[in-house]
């Protein structure tokens, strides 16, 4: 019943967007939304993609990076607090 209903799930949207394409495509000539596009067009299109994925790895690498270095500089931290405390403990 579970796996039904997890099919009925992924598929009615399919099914939907499916049925709703060649409506998309029919406005304005099939034309889309940038317009009339030849070789140029798409070419500095998919430039900027390639620019857009060289900016976005980097970034995450870069914030990866900070984050693992906050990381051990914590877990450096706690290994000088646990090696200078005061193993009678007290007062």
């Amino acid at each position: 019943m579970r796996r039904a209903r997890i099919i009925a799930l992924l598929l009615s949207p399919t099914i939907a967007l499916l049925a709703t394409a060649p409506l998309a495509l029919a406005k304005n000539g099939g034309e889309g939304w940038y317009g009339e596009t030849n070789d140029v067009v798409i070419t500095n299109w998919m430039f900027l993609t390639i620019i857009f994925f060289i900016v976005v790895v980097s970034l995450f690498s870069l914030i990866q990076w900070r984050l693992e270095k906050r990381k051990h500089a914590r877990m450096d931290a706690k290994k000088r607090a646990a090696a200078s405390a005061d193993p009678r403990g007290g007062w």
